[in-house]
């Protein structure tokens, strides 16, 4: 059996500007057909709006009603934290 990657990811809003970090795990097994990915926690304000097993697929909903992919594509400024 392989084993979990483990990472956090922090979730934005851009509607409302909630933030939070997710917990989450996927295979890190290269030769899988699937990344296997699943959210282990969810921050607070946040739930899944329709799951899937590929992170670019995987739609969020905030606590506004704004619903948007896990994985976006962000644009960080030096230091880590988003531009405003």
């Amino acid at each position: 059996m392989a084993a979990r990657d483990r990472y956090s990811r922090k979730l934005e809003c851009a509607k409302c500007d909630h933030t939070g970090f997710a917990e989450v795990s996927e295979t890190d097994d290269r030769r899988a057909m699937s990344r296997d990915f699943k959210i282990d926690e969810m921050p607070r304000g946040f739930s899944t709006e329709r799951p899937s097993t590929d992170p670019r697929k995987h739609m969020v909903r905030c606590r506004c009603g704004s619903v948007f992919p896990f994985e976006q594509d962000t644009v960080y400024a030096p230091g880590g934290e988003p531009r405003r």
